[in-house]
C-alpha cells in the first residue's frame, strides 16, 4: 500500500474509482464497523525516535515541526552524509524486502467537535507464498463509512511507497536535499534535511518535507512532509502531512514501524478535518540468508 490522498466527496469526486472502492469493499468484506476510538493520536511505539507534536495549521511548512535545530556543523561533507545515507537506504530497502510485517491502516472523517463520524479500516499481512513470492494477504476490512471523503488508489500507493519514505541512491537524483542543522532527540543524534522533487513527473508521487538522519549509522529515522504528485485539470484533490517514525530493528536498520496524520484538507467547496495511523508490527525474516554452494561428489570410503 501506500501514501494518502483523499478526494472531495461530491462534486469532482472521482466517481468511477470512488465507486467502484466501495463497491467491492461492501461486497467483500461486510463485517460490522469496529467502534470508534476518539481522542488524541496514539504515541510513537517504544524504542522510536520522540516527535514533536503536529502542527495543527495546515499551511504549517516542516520547518515548524521541532524548534531544537542547531546549526552545529556536520562532523563531515554534507554531500558526503546525504550520498552515504542514500547508500544506506538502499541497503536498508533490499533488507526489508526480507521480512514479513503487519499493517493496519485507519483513517477517520471527524466532525466538527474532532470526534470520529466515518472511517476506512484495512489490515494485512506482507508475506511469502512457497514459492517466494512477496504478497499482501487482507486480514481484516470492515465496510467504509466515509461520507465526505473517497480513498483511490492513489491514497494507497502513498500509504505504502511515500509515508513509509525511503531515499535510495536510485531516487536521490530526482530530489532537492537541504542541509538544515542537528537535533538530538531523545539519546539520539541526528542530522535534519528538507527534501523537495526537483521535477513533478505524469503518473508519480513523491515526497516533500523534512528527513532525519541518524548521524552514526546515517539512516532516516523520522519523516515529516506530505505527498506531492501530478494532478488532473479538474480534480479535487487534497493531501495531509504526515509523520512517520521508524524504529531499529536487528541492531542494523531503521524499519518504519507507525505513521500518524491529524490535518485539516482544503477542498474546493469545503474542509474536512481527518486522522489517520499506520501500524507496522511483528516483522520477521523471512528464509535464511545462508549461501549454498556448487555441489561437490563425496567419495564413500574416504568419508
Amino acid at each position: 500500500m501506500q501514501g494518502v490522498s483523499f478526494q472531495y466527496g461530491s462534486k469532482a469526486k472521482s466517481k468511477v474509482r470512488g465507486a467502484m472502492l466501495l463497491l467491492v469493499a461492501s461486497a467483500l468484506f461486510g463485517a460490522s464497523l469496529a467502534a470508534q476510538q476518539p481522542g488524541p493520536l496514539t504515541p510513537p511505539p517504544r524504542g522510536a525516535v520522540a516527535s514533536a507534536s503536529m502542527p495543527q495549521s495546515a499551511g504549517a511548512g516542516p520547518q515548524e515541526v521541532s524548534s531544537h535545530i542547531t546549526n552545529q556543523p556536520p562532523a563531515m561533507p554534507v554531500e558526503q552524509i546525504i550520498q552515504k545515507f542514500a547508500e544506506r537506504e538502499e541497503d536498508f530497502r533490499k533488507e526489508r524486502d526480507n521480512f514479513t510485517y503487519s499493517q493496519k491502516v485507519l483513517m477517520q472523517e471527524l466532525d466538527e467537535d474532532g470526534q470520529p463520524d466515518g472511517e476506512f479500516r484495512l489490515e494485512s499481512d506482507i508475506i511469502f507464498t512457497p514459492g517466494g513470492k512477496r504478497i499482501e494477504h487482507v486480514t481484516y476490512a470492515p465496510q467504509l463509512t466515509l461520507k465526505r471523503i473517497i480513498m483511490t488508489q492513489q491514497d494507497m500507493d502513498d500509504i505504502e511507497h511515500v509515508q513509509p519514505f525511503v531515499l535510495t541512491s536510485q531516487e536521490l537524483p530526482k530530489y532537492d536535499v537541504k542541509y538544515v542543522g542537528r537535533e538530538q532527540i531523545d539519546e539520539i543524534g541526528t542530522y535534519v534535511f528538507d527534501v523537495s522533487p526537483k521535477k513533478i513527473e505524469k503518473g508519480q508521487r513523491y515526497f516533500q518535507g523534512r528527513v532525519w538522519v541518524e548521524d552514526r549509522d546515517l539512516q532516516i529515522v523520522k519523516t515529516f512532509g506530505r505527498a506531492e504528485g501530478f494532478k488532473k485539470k479538474n480534480e479535487d484533490s487534497a493531501f495531509p502531512r504526515f509523520e512517520t517514525f521508524r524504529e531499529n530493528i536487528e541492531g542494523h536498520y531503521w524499519f518504519p514501524t507507525y505513521t500518524r496524520a491529524d490535518d485539516v484538507l482544503h477542498f474546493k467547496t469545503n474542509d474536512v478535518h481527518i486522522r489517520m495511523t499506520v501500524r507496522y508490527e511483528n516483522y520477521k525474516r523471512f528464509g535464511s540468508t545462508i549461501k549454498i554452494g556448487k555441489a561437490t561428489e563425496v567419495d564413500p570410503e574416504k568419508h
